[in-house]
């Protein structure tokens, strides 16, 4: 089975090809100029991949991640690429000071599209923890500054594979690989 993935993100490609690496799926990508709706994971998904299906005329996936900060009643959620680019690693944690907990959770919901006019259907994956000062190699979002529960080590500090087991990408990949997996084929 083929795929389209619409993202620019590099990162998140390399995080999906890894993932769905071993099943029979491949994975290729495509960069569409949607603009994102302004609400919940949920809302902001269905709308980017029912836009996608239109634009690219047939099946696709769609990827919205939120990062949420139990202090912050679930904020930045789906902002948080924007509160990132203008705070940084150091000014995510400067959020919490004050509070009494740095709990948070990583949040990804994928949306998959059979097409124009096919409503969406969302898989999502959760992954619990906490902010911490950033550790680890910084190239990837909000990855050094997230310690996922009973780990000891952010995102940043694991081996993909360790990452892709229990991220909240790999938790919801699953969930949409056992999907795809179970769709009919086209004679």
């Amino acid at each position: 089975m083929r795929i389209t993935f619409v993202t620019g993100n590099a990162g998140k490609l390399r995080e999906v090809r890894q993932i769905l690496g071993a099943s029979n799926i491949e994975v290729d990508s495509q960069e569409l100029d949607i603009p994102e709706v302004q609400g919940s994971t949920r809302e902001v998904a269905t709308a980017k991949c029912r836009r996608a299906a239109e634009l690219l005329g047939g099946p696709c996936i769609t990827e919205d991640t939120a990062l949420c900060f139990e202090a912050l009643h679930g904020l930045p959620g789906p902002y948080i690429k924007y509160f990132l680019k203008e705070l940084g690693h150091d000014g995510l944690n400067k959020l919490l000071v004050g509070f009494d907990t740095n709990a948070a959770w990583a949040l990804c919901t994928f949306a998959y599209s059979a097409g124009p006019g096919h409503e969406p259907i969302l898989f999502e994956g959760r992954t619990d923890g906490r902010i911490v000062p950033a550790r680890g190699d910084g190239r990837f979002g909000w990855d050094p500054c997230f310690e996922a529960e009973n780990t000891g080590k952010t995102y940043a500090e694991m081996q993909p594979e360790e990452k892709n087991k229990i991220s909240h990408r790999g938790r919801a990949l699953e969930k949409l690989e056992q999907y795809l997996r179970n769709l009919p084929t086209s004679s």
